[in-house]
């Protein structure tokens, strides 16, 4: 009950507040540890405790396509176009493989969404201490733990929703075993 109401009040959250926290973020880094969960509820949900070896790190990321920098002068016009990159990842993913960058020792265990304006989008993601004593200790997340890499290799929810494996039967035939096997016809 007590997280039903804590959920409640995620979404009805005053308009001021949310702008309050927009401009304290978007002074702030792009991946900033964070002392406690803002959805707390949602962070549970995904396996979060307050216990020694897990934390919690805000990411920004920028929203909108990925275009690559144009050529300032050298060569034929012709050849200087820009060329869109479509990364075909859903940012949450990118988030995760982010705050994986920085934090090197760690694994990610899961990710959420927070808010976002015209040109930022904010998430929080889970980390794991690797080698910590309680996190190796603990049978849930000792087996998370010994993955490395789980980020850059798809491997958490995100990443596997991304590669669309949340989903099975019909219409979902080119995403089994990989994309990369069905020569990425599946996205």
């Amino acid at each position: 009950m007590f997280y039903q109401k804590v959920k409640e009040n995620w979404r009805n959250l005053s308009r001021d507040l949310k702008q309050s926290r927009l401009i304290e973020w978007r002074r702030g880094n792009t991946v900033v540890r964070v002392l406690k969960p803002s959805r707390l509820e949602r962070a549970r949900s995904l396996g979060y405790r307050a216990k020694q070896g897990l934390f919690v790190v805000r990411v920004r990321v920028l929203r909108g396509g990925r275009q690559r920098a144009r050529p300032l002068k050298h060569g034929r016009k012709s050849k200087r176009a820009t060329s869109k990159k479509i990364v075909k990842k859903n940012y949450l993913w990118i988030c995760e493989e982010r705050a994986n960058r920085k934090f090197k020792n760690c694994e990610v265990l899961g990710s959420y969404p927070l808010l976002k304006d015209g040109k930022n989008y904010w998430a929080e993601v889970i980390l794991i201490d690797r080698d910590h004593p309680q996190i190796k200790k603990d049978l849930k997340l000792k087996n998370v733990a010994k993955k490395k890499g789980r980020t850059y290799r798809g491997l958490t929810s995100q990443g596997r929703r991304s590669r669309g494996l949340l989903k099975r039967g019909k219409g979902r035939e080119k995403m089994r075993p990989s994309l990369r096997a069905h020569s990425r016809k599946g996205k």
